[in-house]
């Protein structure tokens, strides 16, 4: 609930302060936000998670998932870099992937164990 809240006031900062800036070009992170649990929602249905040992499928989904990840924190510097954004938009749009694959990272972390979780816990 309280990583809600700050997400709702970030999202707010970055509608208001991108046209100051006359850029949308950061509104490209969008797509990374989206692809990034994709690797690896598939790779837990494809793999059984009864086998204790490390498997290819699911070393590959978070590998892909680290590169989706990366290349969310990359791209904004190279926008500034290249003088396509300024680097306030930079800055927050960084601060915003923070938050954003933070709130990710604990749905996962929350949601994502096998261990007879129930829903009506909530």
């Amino acid at each position: 609930m309280h990583s809600h809240y700050h997400s709702r006031w970030l999202f707010f900062f970055i509608l208001y302060y991108f046209p100051l800036c006359s850029t949308y070009w950061p509104l490209f992170l969008l797509f990374f936000y989206i692809l990034s649990p994709i690797p690896y929602c598939i790779s837990r249905r494809v793999v059984d998670d009864t086998d204790s040992a490390s498997n290819a499928c699911k070393e590959l989904a978070i590998f892909l998932t680290t590169g989706i990840v990366i290349s969310a924190f990359g791209l904004p510097i190279v926008f500034a870099r290249a003088d396509v954004i300024a680097w306030g938009a930079c800055a927050l749009v960084l601060t915003g992937n923070i938050v954003i694959f933070g709130t990710i990272l604990g749905f996962f972390l929350v949601f994502g164990s096998n261990d007879d979780f129930s829903w009506q816990q909530w």
